[in-house]
Formats: C-alpha cells, structure tokens, sequence
C-alpha cells in the first residue's frame, strides 16, 4: 500500500522538474507552457493525495476547477503562440519583447 509520503514525493519531483525546465529552457515558449502544465499538474496530484487520505473530497473538487483553469490558459496560450508565430514566424522569447501596442 502506498503511503501519502510517496505521493507527495513524486509531487515535489514533478514540481521540482518544471521549475528547472522553466529556468533551464528560456527561449521556446511552448516548452515554457509544458513546464507551467506539470506545475499544476504536480499541485493537483497533491491535493488529490491529501484529499484521499484524509477521507474528504474538497481536494478532488479543487482540482477540476484547477484543471479548468488550466485548459482554458492553454488553449488562449496556444491560440497567442499561433499569431505570433504567423506575424513573426519565431517563437522564441527574445523575439517577444519587441512587441507594440
């Protein structure tokens, strides 16, 4: 049987592994948005864990609004990353501060 320890510890290596992709990876937007994804993702398998062991379902409730959330932020982050690749035909993000508005 798995205990909330083991749960939590595969939480934090996901978590761990995103931020070092986001730091890591500067230049391609995509895999910057991959890496925030596994954040939250990370997030909600925590909450799941604890909301399991503590015999409750307000974790699990939580994470679809999370997961919600999620899906919208990366449908309009996609949908960004389409038109700016159109209009620059770049999705690096050092092509991303020269932008006027």
């Amino acid at each position: 049987m798995l205990a909330l320890s083991n749960f939590l510890t595969v939480g934090a290596i996901l978590f761990c592994l995103s931020v070092a992709g986001i730091i890591i990876n500067r230049k391609n937007v995509i895999i910057l948005l991959m890496c925030i994804e596994l954040m939250l993702l990370a997030v909600n398998m925590n909450f799941v864990a604890f909301s399991h062991f503590n015999g409750s379902v307000d974790g699990q409730i939580f994470v679809f609004f999370i997961l919600t959330v999620a899906a919208a932020e990366a449908a309009i982050g996609l949908a960004i990353l389409v038109v700016l690749f159109r209009n620059r035909n770049s999705i690096n993000v050092e092509d991303l501060d020269l932008m006027k508005g």
